[in-house]
Formats: C-alpha cells, sequence, structure tokens
C-alpha cells in the first residue's frame, strides 16, 4: 500500500492492522526516520501485548535500511541495533546474507511478536550463493539463533549486518598467519543468543566484537556484560575488545567516513592486539 510520507501515519496504520489480525510489514525508506514513528513502534507495538493481558497481539515487521550508507551524512548513517534492543516486546533481527534476509523475514512475518528488522542498504547489491534448501518456499531463519559462519579456535568475532562480511575478511588474512578466527553471525540482537557467544568463547578464550555502531550502550557492550556475568567469563586469557563506529555525528566526507566505521584491518590489528602477536 502505497502511503503519504508521513512516517507516525503509516506507522500507525500498520500496528493498527496488526491489532485487528493481519501481518502487515511497514518500510522505512531509512529507519532514521523511524524516529518520526517512535511512539507508535515503542508505546503502541510492543507494548499492547503486555498492557492487555496477552489478548491483543501485534505481529508487525518494521523493515528498512539501517546504519551507515555511503556519503549520506550524520542523519542518515545511524545504526538502531541498540536502541530496539533495549525495548521489551519488541524483537530485532539483523541480516547480513542473502539466506538470512530471506529465511529472517519469512520468520518475522510468522511471529506474533513485533519484529524490527533492520537490514543495510549497501548489502542490497551483494549476491551470495544460496543452497536449495534457503531457495525453497518453507526456508526460515529461526529467531534468536545465531550462526556460526566460519569455524576457529583462536579467537571469537561476534558481529552482525555487514560487519559480518568484514570479519570474514580479516579471518581469511590472519588464517595465513596462523590464526583461526571463529565468526559469529549474530542474526537475531533480540533476544540474544548468548549460549552461542558463551561456548565460542569457551572454546577460543578470546573475544572481539565488532559493529557500526556507536560505543556506549551498544551491542558489544551487551555482549561484553553478559559473558562478564555468565561462565564464560573464567575461560577468557585477555579482557574482551569491542570495535564499534566512532562516537561522534557521521561525517560526510568520504575518507572521514571510512575511518569512523571498523574496517577490516581494525579487525586484524585489534585480533592481533588481543592475542599479543
Amino acid at each position: 500500500m502505497d502511503t503519504p510520507i508521513s512516517e507516525m501515519g503509516f506507522t500507525g496504520i500498520a500496528v493498527g492492522a496488526a491489532m485487528a489480525g493481519l501481518r502487515p510489514i511497514c518500510e522505512f525508506m531509512t529507519f532514521n526516520f523511524s524516529m518520526q514513528a517512535i511512539d507508535q513502534v515503542i508505546n503502541s507495538a510492543s507494548k499492547t501485548l503486555y498492557m492487555s493481558a496477552g489478548m491483543v497481539p501485534v505481529p508487525v515487521v518494521f523493515r528498512g535500511p539501517n546504519g551507515a550508507s555511503a556519503g549520506v551524512g550524520a542523519q542518515h548513517s545511524q545504526c538502531f541495533a541498540a536502541w530496539y534492543g533495549h525495548c521489551p516486546g519488541l524483537k530485532v533481527v539483523s541480516p547480513w546474507s542473502s539466506e538470512d534476509a530471506k529465511g529472517l523475514l519469512k520468520a518475522s512475518v510468522r511471529d506474533d511478536n513485533p519484529v524490527v528488522m533492520l537490514e543495510n542498504e549497501l548489502m542490497y547489491g551483494v549476491p551470495f550463493e544460496m543452497s536449495e534448501e534457503a531457495q525453497s518456499k518453507d526456508f526460515l531463519v529461526p529467531i534468536g539463533k545465531a550462526k556460526i559462519e566460519r569455524p576457529g579456535t583462536h579467537v571469537t568475532l561476534v558481529s552482525h549486518s555487514r560487519s559480518v562480511g568484514h570479519c570474514l575478511e580479516a579471518a581469511a588474512v590472519l588464517v595465513k598467519e596462523g590464526v583461526e578466527c571463529e565468526v559469529i553471525n549474530l542474526r537475531t540482537i533480540r533476544p540474544m543468543d548468548v549460549e552461542s557467544i558463551e561456548a565460542s568463547v569457551m572454546k577460543t578464550n578470546h573475544l572481539v566484537t565488532v559493529e557500526g555502531g556507536w560505543p556506549q550502550f551498544g551491542v558489544g557492550a551487551e555482549i561484553c556484560a553478559r559473558i562478564m556475568e555468565g561462565p564464560a567469563f573464567n575461560y577468557l586469557d585477555a579482557p574482551a575488545v569491542r570495535l564499534t563506529g566512532a562516537d561522534v555525528p557521521m561525517p560526510y566526507a568520504k575518507i572521514l567516513e571510512e575511518n569512523c566505521l571498523p574496517q577490516v584491518k581494525d579487525i586484524i590489528f585489534a585480533v592481533k592486539k588481543i592475542l599479543n602477536i
């Protein structure tokens, strides 16, 4: 359904349709514009099931580009994983590959809770191989389950969205130097698959988190806190390291934009530092 460019209006329509029994998909041109509709997403969609004592589910999917693109400036480059991941009542997914995008979207539509699907504009044109299973009409990616994209034994790299690709590129370089990185694609921000991260850290004894969002109260900060509070903490041989976007509004200049986001070289440097090599 085409709507006027009024985020508060069309998000309200989608939330109301979900309350009435439909399963709408509400698309934001960019998640930066979802701030115009934050009351509908948080106060209406995420809280209604609880406030109705379970009588009124709101099975709506909010989807669109999230995080930095290229040359779109400070107002169009924010990552909202931590923003929405903070809120009980929402589920938050963040695909990297084509398989992720297809499977998570279908799972999100089938879920009885409101789901925020944070895509990345720069990934829309990136081709991925897909198995026959992933191409079947019944293929789903379970919400709340991370995927080990590359097994390893020396260090755990945890990321989501476009940063997963950077981690895999860094791992391909580091393996030539004898370093085996285990790369975990979170897929879901909330509920987070802490068990998979813990199991990996207990194997590798080292943890690096990678994300494009700001450092304070970010996804990496939450992962580090959960590791510290859980059984994997005693297995760490070095402090966990966070790689994040710079703690500044996104600059417009290309070279400054690149320096504000974790690059492959930054991941390689962090891994070598944590392994003391």
